[in-house]
């Protein structure tokens, strides 16, 4: 059975059917939040950083949101496919200190996951930021107006208006969070951001960590990342309210074609149109992009026949050693999917894909 399969937009699809696919077509790598769906993509990333991208010269911008920024800014370490190995551990084995029968509060587990982010990319940022091809990306989310800091009742009120103005128009949900993406000083982003409320801000060494934080901290669940250095002042949240999967303008690029590894074959622009399903369709925005993403039939062989998610953590509760052998195991079968990757791409013959829908 073939683990992976893959699907393109129009331009994309001719361009795999006409020539296949080489490393210096790829122009931008997108990387989507979903939290531990993200580890079945790890065997793959560390292929494609590790040795397939090493065969092109040209500049590739990586674009990460919540576990996609940790894993962009990851590949952009010197030795990437051992330092996304050690970020796969480091997120399997991840525990919080709580009461009985209670989450962790959002504070402890800022601080947790703070650090972690402190012990890898302390005094490395000058290797993230000085890669000789590779430019990062962070999106995050800003509060404003009511969401301007977090507060007790400020989220409940903030979020709930986010909600209902998303579900009229997703342009209006920028009256209450806006898109702040950390962009590489060195190269401006090969598309357009005009699709939503958006402002780009120098990435640095001093912004760094804080911007990875900011890009993971989902709601409720971790605490706002207050007043990042060199930016806007304000509260900054997970990068995947605004931007769940990266559904951006690719089509408005001049050229090249995005690679993007998914753990499923939709692109839901933001968190809250998770359940609005007439905005999962594939658009032109969508034309130049490459979608490699797991079969339902493979991800039914894995443990517990699905993708590890969040509510791993629920399910597992204090077995800590279940989880990590579940997580694990699903870890150690994700390699299928650069083994399918690098037969599909091999000797430079016509990829087979389908249509993106």
């Amino acid at each position: 059975m073939k683990a992976l399969q893959i699907h393109a937009g129009a331009t994309a699809l001719k361009h795999l059917r006409d020539r296949g696919l080489s490393a210096q077509d790829v122009r931008v790598i997108p990387a989507a939040a979903g939290g531990p769906k993200g580890l079945i993509l790890n065997g793959l990333d560390r292929y494609l950083f590790g040795q397939w991208l090493q065969g092109g010269t040209q500049s590739v911008h990586l674009l990460g949101a919540s576990i996609g920024a940790w894993r962009m800014a990851t590949a952009c370490l010197p030795d990437p496919a051992a330092q996304l190995a050690q970020m796969a551990h480091d997120y399997i084995h991840q525990d919080y200190e709580h009461a009985p029968g209670k989450p962790p509060t959002p504070r402890h587990v800022s601080e947790v996951f703070g650090a972690k982010l402190q012990e890898r990319f302390a005094g490395r940022e000058p290797e993230v930021l000085s890669h000789p091809r590779f430019r990062l990306h962070v999106f995050t989310s800003r509060g404003r107006h009511v969401l301007q800091r977090q507060g007790r009742f400020r989220m409940p009120l903030g979020y709930a208006g986010a909600f209902l103005t998303n579900s009229l128009s997703r342009k209006a949900m920028g009256g209450w969070l806006e898109r702040v993406v950390f962009s590489d000083a060195r190269e401006n982003l090969p598309l357009h951001l005009h699709d939503y409320r958006t402002q780009q801000v120098p990435l640095a060494a001093q912004n760094l960590q804080r911007s990875i934080l900011a890009s993971c901290s989902i709601p409720f669940w971790l605490e706002a990342v207050q007043d990042i250095p060199c930016a806007p002042k304000g509260a900054y949240w997970d990068g995947g309210i605004t931007d769940y999967h990266l559904h951006l303008d690719y089509g408005s690029m001049h050229d090249g074609l995005v690679l993007y590894p998914h753990f499923q074959k939709t692109v839901i622009p933001g968190w809250l149109d998770k359940a609005l399903k007439h905005r999962h369709r594939a658009t032109a925005h969508l034309d130049r992009v490459v979608l490699l993403s797991p079969r339902p039939e493979w991800v039914a062989t894995l443990p517990n026949a699905k993708l590890p998610d969040r509510n791993d953590f629920k399910a597992y509760g204090d077995d800590l050693a279940g989880r990590v052998r579940a997580w694990s195991r699903a870890l150690a079968e994700s390699q299928r999917l650069a083994d399918d990757f690098a037969e599909a791409v091999a000797s430079g013959r016509p990829v087979q894909a389908e249509p993106l829908q």
